[in-house]
């Protein structure tokens, strides 16, 4: 296993309010946390969702982003407030260290005293345009691969920013969140290569839009996540 301990830099949490448009609700805006917290099946104590639907749940119970990645949008995207400051993208972790390059879907990750699972990589949605002011940077995270990935929880525990990060077990050492993200957020990607993602233990959502595509030999409609249609909230 390549992967080096890391230790927690900004542990984050944050509460739903009335957001953007009409109606949505969202708790992307984090607010950093010095105080240990609980980490139970559904995330960290204190931390919300603005809508259940499509937000949080066991499969994205914690949301980690790689803080060096600030960088490369600074440079795209030139001066944000946004980016002075870790929890721009609405992560709960904030590391430098680990990129989707290097973390695995499957690993399990001892953090404090949890034990988490990486569950998928973060589909960016219409929320992160909105809160930049940017028409189109959700799209521009689903295309730079520099997405982030959530957890879910193996076992309850406690965490605290400065805590440690550790690969405890990669059992699919062949799938980087880069290469699944390649595979995912491409329109012409062999059938071969997506029966073999659809061994891994995808979660409930990405495993319905691998076989929807190799049923009917189409992608799926990425333009209600992104831009925020009606059937998309």
């Amino acid at each position: 296993m390549n992967l080096p301990v890391l230790y927690l830099d900004t542990l984050l949490t944050g509460r739903a309010q009335d957001f953007t448009r009409p109606g949505s609700r969202s708790a992307i805006a984090k607010s950093p946390r010095e105080e240990e917290l609980c980490i139970t099946a559904f995330g960290l104590a204190g931390d919300e969702q603005g809508d259940l639907r499509v937000h949080g749940g066991v499969d994205k119970a914690i949301h980690h982003y790689p803080r060096e990645h600030y960088a490369n949008w600074a440079t795209e995207l030139g001066e944000h407030p946004l980016l002075t400051r870790a929890g721009a993208f609405g992560e709960n972790f904030s590391t430098t260290g680990w990129t989707e390059e290097d973390v695995h879907l499957g690993d399990r990750i001892r953090a404090g005293t949890a034990l988490l699972e990486v569950s998928q990589g973060r589909m960016p949605c219409w929320k992160l345009s909105d809160r930049f002011g940017i028409k189109d940077l959700a799209l521009r995270v689903q295309q730079s691969g520099r997405t982030g990935w959530y957890y879910r929880v193996l076992e309850e525990g406690k965490v605290a920013a400065g805590c440690r990060l550790q690969l405890v077990e990669r059992p699919h050492g062949n799938w980087s969140l880069a290469r699944l993200a390649e595979v995912l957020f491409d329109r012409q990607v062999e059938p071969g290569l997506l029966r073999e993602c659809l061994t891994l233990p995808l979660t409930p959502s990405w495993r319905r839009n691998l076989e929807r595509r190799l049923d009917k030999s189409e992608v799926e409609d990425w333009n209600p996540r992104l831009q925020g249609k009606d059937s998309y909230p």
